[in-house]
């Protein structure tokens, strides 16, 4: 015979201090990034939103290549159409100084 009001207190109790490892994993890029190196980078980022964690997309620019920042948001917004549905922006791309970046996290079912 199993107390039921005890079981479902404790099982209450263990969800709430369960930890949360969620980390935030940052994936650079260049605006002149290859085919196949984008592909390999974006590996890196399925398995990262698969196990949980954020994915900071970052673009890095260098030189004259800031002049230009609409190759950067080309970049990032072809990494949101390929995760599809399945993912949610949290920071919209925006730039820092060189660097143009956004905060990608899974959806929750």
């Amino acid at each position: 015979m199993l107390d039921y009001g005890k079981f479902s207190y404790r099982t209450a109790k263990e969800q709430k201090h369960r930890p949360h490892n969620t980390q935030l994993k940052e994936v650079k890029f260049r605006p002149k990034i290859d085919q196949h190196d984008y592909d390999f980078k974006m590996k890196h980022i399925h398995r990262f939103l698969e196990q949980g964690h954020m994915v900071k997309a970052t673009i890095m620019f260098r030189g004259r290549e800031v002049v230009h920042p609409e190759y950067g948001r080309r970049i990032l917004d072809r990494v949101v159409e390929e995760l599809g549905d399945t993912v949610r922006v949290d920071t919209a791309p925006r730039m820092e100084g060189r660097l143009m970046s956004m905060i990608i996290t899974p959806k929750r079912n």
